[in-house]
Protein backbone atom coordinates (compact mmCIF):
# COMPACT_ATOMS: atom_id res chain seq x y z
CA UNK A 1 0.00 0.00 0.00
CA UNK A 2 1.46 3.28 -1.17
CA UNK A 3 -0.17 5.98 1.37
CA UNK A 4 -0.25 5.77 5.31
CA UNK A 5 -1.00 7.51 8.37
CA UNK A 6 -1.62 11.59 7.71
CA UNK A 7 -1.17 11.36 4.25
CA UNK A 8 -3.36 13.82 2.17
CA UNK A 9 -5.55 11.59 -0.31
CA UNK A 10 -7.50 12.90 -3.40
CA UNK A 11 -10.34 10.33 -3.69
CA UNK A 12 -10.80 9.32 -7.59
CA UNK A 13 -13.99 6.58 -7.31
CA UNK A 14 -16.69 6.66 -5.64
CA UNK A 15 -19.84 8.72 -4.18
CA UNK A 16 -16.91 11.34 -2.45
CA UNK A 17 -15.32 11.35 -5.70
CA UNK A 18 -12.92 14.84 -5.70
CA UNK A 19 -12.88 15.65 -2.38
CA UNK A 20 -9.92 15.66 -0.44
CA UNK A 21 -9.05 14.37 3.24
CA UNK A 22 -6.26 13.55 5.57
CA UNK A 23 -6.12 9.80 6.49
CA UNK A 24 -6.88 8.72 9.99
CA UNK A 25 -6.10 5.00 10.11
CA UNK A 26 -4.29 2.41 7.40
CA UNK A 27 -5.07 -1.17 7.45
CA UNK A 28 -2.22 -2.10 5.09
CA UNK A 29 -3.54 -6.03 4.96
CA UNK A 30 -7.02 -5.28 4.52
CA UNK A 31 -5.90 -2.75 1.67
CA UNK A 32 -8.30 -0.34 2.64
CA UNK A 33 -8.12 3.23 4.79
CA UNK A 34 -10.00 5.58 6.66
CA UNK A 35 -9.92 9.28 5.98
CA UNK A 36 -11.58 12.06 7.33
CA UNK A 37 -14.26 13.62 6.25
CA UNK A 38 -14.92 11.02 3.37
CA UNK A 39 -17.58 8.17 3.39
CA UNK A 40 -19.73 9.29 6.28
CA UNK A 41 -21.95 6.58 7.98
CA UNK A 42 -24.27 7.29 10.58
CA UNK A 43 -24.21 5.60 13.49
CA UNK A 44 -27.34 5.38 16.39
CA UNK A 45 -26.04 5.70 19.81
CA UNK A 46 -27.72 4.48 22.84
CA UNK A 47 -27.44 7.38 25.88
CA UNK A 48 -25.18 6.23 28.43
CA UNK A 49 -26.43 8.28 31.32
CA UNK A 50 -29.77 7.90 32.76
CA UNK A 51 -31.83 10.96 31.70
CA UNK A 52 -29.58 11.60 28.50
CA UNK A 53 -30.83 11.22 25.13
CA UNK A 54 -29.59 8.66 22.36
CA UNK A 55 -28.21 10.07 19.03
CA UNK A 56 -27.01 9.84 15.45
CA UNK A 57 -23.25 10.38 15.08
CA UNK A 58 -21.84 10.35 11.72
CA UNK A 59 -18.33 8.48 11.08
CA UNK A 60 -16.25 8.13 8.38
CA UNK A 61 -16.15 4.74 6.98
CA UNK A 62 -13.47 2.64 5.17
CA UNK A 63 -13.00 2.49 1.49
CA UNK A 64 -10.10 0.32 -0.46
CA UNK A 65 -7.22 2.43 -1.01
CA UNK A 66 -7.01 1.99 -4.76
CA UNK A 67 -9.59 4.76 -4.65
CA UNK A 68 -7.63 7.13 -3.59
CA UNK A 69 -4.48 8.81 -4.56
CA UNK A 70 -1.81 10.32 -3.00
CA UNK A 71 -1.57 14.53 -3.41
CA UNK A 72 2.26 15.35 -2.78
CA UNK A 73 2.66 17.81 -0.19
CA UNK A 74 5.79 20.00 -2.39
CA UNK A 75 3.86 20.51 -5.80
CA UNK A 76 0.15 19.94 -4.24
CA UNK A 77 -0.77 17.69 -6.83
CA UNK A 78 -2.48 14.68 -6.98
CA UNK A 79 0.20 11.97 -8.33
CA UNK A 80 1.49 8.67 -8.42
CA UNK A 81 4.23 7.21 -6.36
CA UNK A 82 7.42 5.32 -6.58
CA UNK A 83 9.95 4.07 -4.76
CA UNK A 84 13.76 4.69 -4.02
CA UNK A 85 16.26 2.63 -2.16
CA UNK A 86 19.44 4.05 -0.97
CA UNK A 87 21.37 2.87 2.30
CA UNK A 88 19.06 0.19 2.47
CA UNK A 89 15.95 2.09 3.54
CA UNK A 90 13.21 2.35 1.13
CA UNK A 91 11.80 6.01 0.17
CA UNK A 92 8.84 7.15 -1.24
CA UNK A 93 9.02 10.05 -4.17
CA UNK A 94 6.05 11.70 -6.71
CA UNK A 95 6.62 10.62 -10.30
CA UNK A 96 5.23 14.36 -11.11
CA UNK A 97 8.09 16.54 -9.43
CA UNK A 98 10.51 13.71 -8.55
CA UNK A 99 10.34 15.07 -4.56
CA UNK A 100 11.28 12.51 -1.54
CA UNK A 101 8.62 12.25 0.81
CA UNK A 102 9.08 12.20 4.27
Amino acid sequence: MKVKKGDTVLIISGKDRGKKGKIIKALPQAGKILVEGINLKKKHQRPKKQGEKGQIVSMPGLIPSSNAMLVCPKCNKPSRIGYKISDKKKARFCKKCKEVLE
